[in-house]
C-alpha cells in the first residue's frame, strides 16, 4: 500500500512539472540574423494605453532594461525601442509601411522579457507616426524593433 501511494504521488509531481510552462529563450534564426543589434530586454513601463485606431499605423517608444546584449555594441542600461502597431501580434504585424518586421510576440505588456532584433537609428526604417512619451527626457537614440519574440523564463 505505501509503494502505491508513493507511485501515485510520483506520478502526480511529473504530471505537475510536465505541465508547468518551457522556458524559452527566445533565440530563432530572424531574430539572431535581423539588424545590427540583438538583445534580450524586459519591457519597465507602457507610460500611457496604446491608442487603438485602426486606421491610423504608429510606431510607440517603450523604455526597457537590458539584461543581455547578444549581438552589436550597446552600451547602455536602458533603451528605447519603437514598435510598429503595438496592439498587433508581432506575426501579424508587418505590412508595406513596416517592412519585414515580426516575430512571436503576441501581446506586449509591462514586465515581459522580449528578445529583440533592432537597428538605429528609426528614421532609416520608419517614416510614419512616432509615439514617444519620452520625447522630454534624454533618451538616446530610438531603436527599431524588427523581430520581437517572447522570453519564458
Amino acid at each position: 500500500m505505501k509503494n502505491r501511494l508513493h507511485a501515485v504521488l510520483l506520478f502526480l509531481c511529473l504530471i505537475c512539472i510536465s505541465c508547468s510552462p518551457k522556458s524559452d529563450d527566445g533565440e530563432d534564426p530572424r531574430v539572431t540574423s535581423m539588424g545590427r543589434f540583438e538583445i534580450t530586454a524586459q519591457l519597465l513601463e507602457i507610460p500611457e494605453p496604446f491608442p487603438d485606431i485602426p486606421l491610423y499605423d504608429y510606431a510607440y517608444v517603450l523604455k526597457y532594461k537590458v539584461l543581455t546584449v547578444h549581438r552589436g555594441a550597446l552600451d547602455a542600461d536602458v533603451l528605447y525601442v519603437a514598435h510598429y502597431n503595438p496592439l498587433k501580434p508581432r506575426d501579424q504585424v508587418a505590412d508595406v509601411r513596416s517592412g519585414d518586421i515580426g516575430g512571436n510576440l503576441k501581446k506586449i505588456k509591462a514586465g515581459g522579457v522580449h528578445r529583440m532584433a533592432l537597428d538605429e537609428p528609426i528614421d532609416d526604417f520608419y517614416m510614419g507616426g512616432i509615439i514617444n512619451k519620452y520625447f522630454e527626457q534624454e533618451t538616446g537614440p530610438i531603436y527599431w524593433a524588427l523581430w520581437t519574440n517572447q522570453v519564458i523564463q
